[in-house]
């Protein structure tokens, strides 16, 4: 038995997981959060499941990893850091470079690096939070586990977009993807548990948090995905526009004489549902909202769920045929009412139905088919574990 840790670096957080492996047991997780601030928040659950919530100030990655260090030990998760064999890390952007997890070395390191402007606020933080691992634990292999991966397998003719060829041949602009490790995941269980394992399988899966992206999988192997270049692409999600008419971003520079870095930070933070309802990007609050009558807030939640049905219906189209419908994160696994707004928009063209009892009460991290028995395509949920990835991947390339 070994430990690995998997991890998952923000500009200002770093959530962990701690698994004894093989056997792919939980030991702890926890996050640190506010990293950079005085009154940064650390939390971690003990060897017994009890949460221990401190707040302190947290200076930097390298403070947030020793805290996780110290407490792994002081709370008796493990005996000694020798314990820990290999750490993974989540990175959103491997570019063209990745078509599957990586052993960290100066090459990884560099080619990460050279992406930070399609992944600003992710890929940098990531390599701080490897860079801080790499001190605190030098002796042990890293390994790099990149979203974009699983999406590799799309042809030109769907990552391409519809400029010159110069543009992807210089800059390597194309549809990446994002959510890869996720969309991965569902489509393996997916595959075994809900298809046994049938040749020809033909899945949509979303993954739908505040972050929000579909994948179309034709035998375990993405088709399309709706993000884009970058995370802001796809569908409307918390706070990102997802796709629109182009020009839009060249009118309101032009018009408002805000900087083209002011409007695209709108795009990303101050848009869709939060932009459109002007409530929150939080699902539950605008859904509260629109009960008590907000119209703000029921314009947000048709134009989302529109835009939503709009991409199952193509991602149908592109498929030929979807044997199942697999939803997940954290839209995707616990409001029911969003799931129902989407279905109803597809329930005339693709016949697609929900049980609605079932799709009540499948939330809160519970599995299963969520569809009635007819409904054209049968739907289920599935709770993601990218950690779960993460740790596999970390295992099989460090050949423990």
């Amino acid at each position: 038995m070994y430990k690995i840790m998997s991890v998952n670096a923000g500009s200002s957080s770093m959530k962990f997981k701690l698994y004894e492996m093989p056997e792919e047991k939980v030991l702890t997780a926890g996050i640190c959060e506010r990293i950079g601030h005085d009154d940064g928040i650390f939390s971690i659950t003990d060897n017994e499941g009890k949460k221990i919530k401190k707040i302190l100030p947290i200076k930097d990655h390298a403070v947030a990893v020793k805290l996780i260090m110290d407490a792994l030990i002081s709370n008796h998760i493990i005996d000694s850091l020798e314990e820990i064999k290999g750490v993974g890390h989540r990175i959103v952007q491997g570019g063209p470079y990745f078509s599957d997890s990586a052993l960290f070395n100066k090459d990884t390191e560099q080619k990460i690096e050279s992406l930070i402007p399609l992944a600003p606020l992710h890929n940098g933080p990531h390599l701080i939070g490897y860079r801080a691992f790499k001190k605190a634990l030098p002796e042990v292999g890293q390994v790099a586990v990149f979203d974009t991966a699983f999406h590799q397998t799309m042809a030109p003719e769907d990552y391409l977009f519809p400029i010159a060829p110069e543009y992807y041949e210089k800059y390597k602009c194309r549809r990446y993807g994002a959510h890869g490790t996720s969309h991965k995941y569902l489509s393996e269980i997916a595959i075994k548990k809900y298809l046994k394992n049938k040749k020809d399988t033909r899945i949509i899966t979303c993954h739908i948090g505040s972050g929000a992206s579909l994948a179309a999988i034709k035998d375990g192997k993405v088709v399309l995905t709706s993000m884009g270049l970058t995370p802001l692409g796809g569908i409307m999600m918390g706070t990102r526009t997802g796709d629109m008419d182009p020009s839009v971003f060249n009118y309101l520079v032009s018009s408002t004489g805000k900087s083209a870095e002011e409007i695209f930070q709108e795009f990303n933070k101050q848009s869709g549902l939060l932009g459109v309802s002007q409530v929150s990007n939080d699902t539950r609050d605008i859904e509260n909202a629109a009960h008590e009558g907000n119209k703000q807030a029921q314009l947000a939640i048709k134009m989302w769920s529109l835009k939503f049905s709009q991409f199952l219906s193509a991602y149908a189209c592109r498929l030929g045929r979807v044997d199942l419908i697999v939803w997940s994160a954290g839209i995707g696994e616990n409001a029911s009412y969003y799931r129902q707004c989407v279905v109803d928009e597809c329930s005339e063209y693709m016949g697609l139905k929900l049980d609605h009892q079932k799709n009540i009460e499948t939330i809160r991290g519970k599995e299963g088919i969520i569809s009635s028995k007819d409904s054209t395509i049968p739907m289920v949920v599935i709770p993601t574990d990218e950690e779960i990835m993460i740790a596999r991947d970390t295992v099989r390339l460090l050949k423990l």
